[in-house]
Parts: C-alpha cells; sequence; structure tokens
C-alpha cells in the first residue's frame, strides 16, 4: 500500500483528492491547520483506508518539522507527497498592495512548500523511490493585471518544480506539477476575504473546473508505471483560453 502525504486537505483540492486516494486504497497523512476539519475528514476516510492526521502551519519551519517527525511507525514511509497548500490574499495593484498579504502568499506558496519538501525529500533519496506533485498555478505561467506577488509565488511553484526534477533526477524520484485554471473552491473566498458575494462571480456564467476533476489528474499522473513522469500538465476549464480571457454567458 503506497503512502501519501497531502498538504491543504481540508479543503477544495487537497480534500477532492484525499477522498479520491482513500478510495483507491492509498494510505493518507492528512495535513491541515482546521484540527475539527481533519478530524471530520480522518473519520470519514478511515472507513476506506489508513488514515493519520498532521495539525500544523506549512509556514511555520518548526511546526512542519514537529508535526513530520510525530507520525506514527507504519506512516512513515512516504511514497507520495502532493504540495497543495496555497492561498492568494488580495487583488491589488503593486503600489496599493498589502504587505502582510504578500507575507501570507510568500511564506505558505513558496516557503510551505519547501519546509515540506525538505523535510520529506531526505528519506525518499534513501528510499530511491518518491513522487512529489506540486501544485502550481496557471499564474505561474502567465500575469494578469493585479496578480502581481501571487503571480510570483506561482511562478517561483514552477521554477521550484523544474529544479527539483533536475536536483532528485538521479536518486529516481518523480516529480511533477499541475497548473490548473479557475477552479471553484474556497479560493476566492481566501482572496476576497470572506466576501462571498464578490467570490462567487469569480465562477458565474461558464462551468469552472471543480477540485474533483483536479484530483483525478493528480490521482491519474500519480498511476502512471513508474517510468513515466508527467512532469508539467496546465489545465484549462473549456471557457478559459488564458489567465485573462473567459468565454462567459
Amino acid at each position: 500500500m503506497k503512502t501519501a502525504f497531502i498538504t491543504g486537505a481540508t479543503s477544495g483540492i487537497g480534500k477532492a483528492t484525499a477522498e479520491l486516494f482513500a478510495v483507491n486504497n492509498i494510505r493518507l497523512i492528512l495535513c491541515g491547520r482546521r484540527k475539527e476539519r481533519l478530524q471530520e475528514l480522518a473519520e470519514e476516510l478511515s472507513k476506506l483506508t489508513q488514515v493519520t492526521t498532521l495539525q500544523f502551519d506549512v509556514s511555520k519551519r518548526d511546526e512542519v518539522q514537529t508535526a513530520i517527525k510525530s507520525l506514527p511507525e507504519n506512516f512513515q514511509e512516504i511514497d507520495i507527497l502532493i504540495n497543495n497548500a496555497g492561498n492568494a490574499h488580495g487583488l491589488s495593484t503593486i503600489q496599493d498592495g498589502d504587505i502582510d498579504d504578500w507575507d501570507a502568499m510568500l511564506d505558505i506558496n513558496v516557503k510551505g512548500l519547501l519546509y515540506v519538501s525538505k523535510t520529506i525529500i531526505p528519506k525518499m533519496i534513501a528510499n530511491n523511490n518518491g513522487f512529489i506533485v506540486n501544485i502550481g498555478s496557471i499564474a505561474g505561467k502567465e500575469v494578469y493585471k493585479n496578480g502581481n506577488v501571487y503571480c510570483a509565488s506561482k511562478f517561483a511553484v514552477n521554477a521550484l518544480n523544474k529544479s527539483m526534477r533536475l536536483d532528485l533526477n538521479e536518486h529516481n524520484i518523480r516529480v511533477s506539477a499541475i497548473h490548473p485554471g479557475l477552479v471553484e473552491t474556497e479560493f476566492s473566498d481566501v482572496r476576497f476575504k470572506g466576501d462571498t458575494e464578490r467570490a462567487k462571480t469569480v465562477y458565474q456564467g461558464f462551468k469552472a473546473l471543480q477540485a474533483e476533476d483536479i484530483a483525478d489528474i493528480i490521482h491519474f499522473v500519480v498511476t502512471r508505471p513508474y517510468h513515466v513522469n508527467i512532469e508539467d500538465l496546465v489545465v484549462y476549464p473549456t471557457a478559459q483560453a488564458s489567465a485573462t480571457m473567459l468565454n462567459k454567458n
């Protein structure tokens, strides 16, 4: 049985991936900041597979290291790492941007990915085996107006993904990035800081990607024969042609 470590597992893409992995008999390490949600999800999925949870903030280096070191013995061997935790805060010009928002995006989207990866990779190297999937964004492929720092953080994920693949090639570790376009999750609620009405308008007038769509792609990528590595995958809803071109009814 493979073991998957999923960050940001309490909602959206992370939760959908955990649910699909559970159905397919993959042992789960569910990670997130919201204890109640972690417990609820673990209770649900433990009916299908072995599950443990870790409550920590990926942007806190000490929390990351302490949490991962605390894993039960039967969860120590991690085969699949899904670096899914990420966020967007605000949508402002660079001159009007909130520095706290910048810190939150860089700390979670970039440093959080690094902290988690740094802690898990050594054992993958020792095993000469492993698969890292980094969840990026089309914002890591093209910049859009008012996206500045969020785009920068996702460009960093794109660069780190490529660098990881080069650095880990000699250790037989597969590395992949999936870059979604518009996915209907809590993403916009966070970006607009609880303004649910504004968040809803992002997904009106077209069929957005769903978290389950991305989970299905993640599962496909990680279940290819080991000699196959899908390194970089961009996925849009049919209505979206670029970061800024959207066919709304």
